[in-house]
């Protein structure tokens, strides 16, 4: 019995020293696989500076346009222009057959010319029963009708001189041109039609001026409000709000549709008198050059209106901003490269993806935002107060961390 107990006890002892044995190496196998702390790369905010703007929807509009009719009537002989080219001022665009027109004149000449004999005739005739009633040979009433008939061939040949004239405007009018510089539509009647002139006269084209060309847009009136609060510092009415855009020849940028970049520029030059009551806007417009004819009347566009002054302002990439419910916040890496959480306010998105941003709680004000090295990637695996790996973007995985 004794023998019994004491090989258990002995069986005890060995095989304690191994379960101690094996505690230990289980507790250095836990330290040796606690995961590297997550590579993740940072950036400081950029510095920049912006003015704050707002988008309008908007379309171009010729500063003149002009239906073509004709003021004669005639047959078409000639189309002197093609389809959608542009036209200079004057420039020669339908022809009608003119030679009803020169026939007309001929004929109205020659009334012209019995009028002129009979004129001569009655003056003779006048003259002569003048002389006749010194002596006694005529009548007062026989001189006063041969001034009367002197007088209306008189007047005859006036108005006939003024038929002339009409009937030269006549032919003239027979050539139609273009009465502005821009781009000309198609033809409406080619040759061989007949144009009426007055109330039915058709439609022949119609032209619209390139250089300058407009860009409208519709304008709230919180936005000229707030225009007013940032750059007029005096108090001002909507209707003063838009004249100081306009008398500052504000400018402007826009982008024309499927357009991501406002890189087209123009001048405000009017601003409506009045809100529309079914909008809440005021309808604006402002200049562009198109000299080289780009822009064409009917256009969508996006407008871009500056309305605040320039300042100098701090941008992360849009996709290092998180939102917590209302609150939007970045991930920073502090001098520990731990990771902390800053509480931020948005301001404007820039065309390359930026987003301005300001503290805003109190301990991320007490901070230099300059400073701040910003997660941009890999989010998802960092988790605040824990550490991170920082790289800068432009350094590869591997590079040695970013010293903070």
């Amino acid at each position: 019995m004794r023998l019994h107990i004491k090989v258990c006890c002995l069986g005890i002892s060995l095989f304690l020293p191994g379960a101690l044995a094996g505690c230990s190496s289980k507790d250095a196998a836990a330290k040796t696989t606690q995961p590297a702390a997550p590579k993740v790369s940072v950036m400081q905010p950029a510095k920049r500076e912006l003015t704050d703007a707002e988008e309008f929807n908007g379309w171009m509009g010729a500063d003149q346009s002009v239906h073509v009719r004709s003021r004669s009537r005639g047959h078409i002989s000639k189309v002197h222009f093609t389809d959608g080219q542009f036209v200079e001022k004057g420039q020669l665009l339908f022809e009608l057959d003119p030679r009803p027109f020169e026939a007309e004149i001929d004929r109205i000449k020659d009334d012209l010319k019995v009028y002129e004999a009979q004129l001569v005739a009655a003056q003779k005739d006048e003259a002569r029963l003048k002389d006749l009633l010194t002596k006694g040979g005529a009548s007062k009433q026989q001189v006063e009708k041969a001034e009367a008939d002197a007088l209306s061939l008189d007047a005859q040949v006036s108005a006939t001189n003024n038929k002339i004239k009409r009937a030269e405007l006549e032919l003239e009018y027979s050539k139609i041109t273009a009465d502005i510089a821009g781009r000309i539509s198609k033809a409406e009647l080619t040759e061989g039609n007949l144009v009426n002139a007055g109330g039915s006269d058709p439609l022949l084209t119609t032209i619209v001026s390139i250089d300058p060309i407009l860009v409208y847009f519709n304008v709230d009136e919180r936005s000229l409000l707030r225009y007013a609060k940032n750059v007029i510092t005096e108090g001002q009415g909507t209707t003063e709000v838009l004249a100081k855009l306009r008398d500052r020849h504000a400018p402007f940028t826009f982008a024309l549709d499927g357009e991501t970049e406002f890189t087209h520029a123009g001048t405000l030059s009017f601003g409506d008198n009045r809100v529309d009551p079914t909008t809440g806007t005021l309808q604006a417009y402002g200049s562009v050059d198109n000299k080289d004819g780009k822009f064409l009347p009917g256009s969508r566009v996006r407008v871009r209106l500056p309305i605040g002054k320039p300042y100098a302002a701090l941008l992360v990439p849009e996709t290092a901003i998180l939102a917590d419910q209302d609150k939007r916040y970045i991930l920073i890496a502090d001098d520990e490269k731990n990771v902390r959480r800053r509480n931020v306010t948005l301001g404007t998105l820039t065309d390359d993806g930026l987003r301005a941003i300001q503290p805003a709680d109190k301990l991320a004000a007490t901070e230099k935002p300059e400073a701040w090295w910003v997660l941009i990637d890999n989010l998802q695996r960092a988790r605040i107060n824990y550490p991170v790996d920082p790289q800068k973007p432009e350094q590869p995985a591997s590079a040695e961390s970013a010293s903070l």
